[in-house]
């Protein structure tokens, strides 16, 4: 077996919420699948923005890429996640060109509303060139 696939495989039996610098895990998590190609959709830019309630302007918490496994761990941390209004920018165009192909979709924004921060949140991006979905997962 492959040291890319054991790699892989480890993402999925280790926990996938990993600590982040500041020692406890990331209350919101994600996961990015390639649905097209059945693999973890790595080293794809995303961004995360909350919201101002007063102005409705998004404010840029972090920018990262996803992993080898197709995750983001330490999005935020527990005390900056409040409650309000989210988006996470996933930049699909930059990740099919990357691999020769092109995508109907450039980006792809997810906004969602967190009411108690004090649960945990997963929030995966099913992916093809021509398509995408996304639930709330635990």
């Amino acid at each position: 077996m492959s040291a890319n696939r054991l790699h892989q495989l480890k993402g999925h039996i280790l926990p996938e919420n990993k600590a982040t610098a500041m020692g406890s895990p990331s209350p919101l998590t994600t996961h990015v699948l390639n649905t097209a190609m059945g693999v973890p959709g790595s080293n794809m830019a995303l961004s995360l923005y909350r919201q101002d309630p007063s102005t409705n302007a998004w404010s840029l918490i972090t920018s990262g890429a996803t992993n080898d496994d197709g995750r983001c761990p330490g999005l935020i941390t527990k005390q900056m996640f409040t409650p309000g209004v989210y988006k996470m920018h996933f930049d699909t165009a930059q990740y099919w060109e990357s691999m020769g192909e092109n995508s109907f979709y450039p980006y792809v924004e997810i906004v969602f509303t967190i009411i108690d921060p004090g649960q945990k949140y997963h929030v995966p991006l099913l992916l093809s060139r021509f398509s995408y979905s996304t639930y709330r997962g635990s």
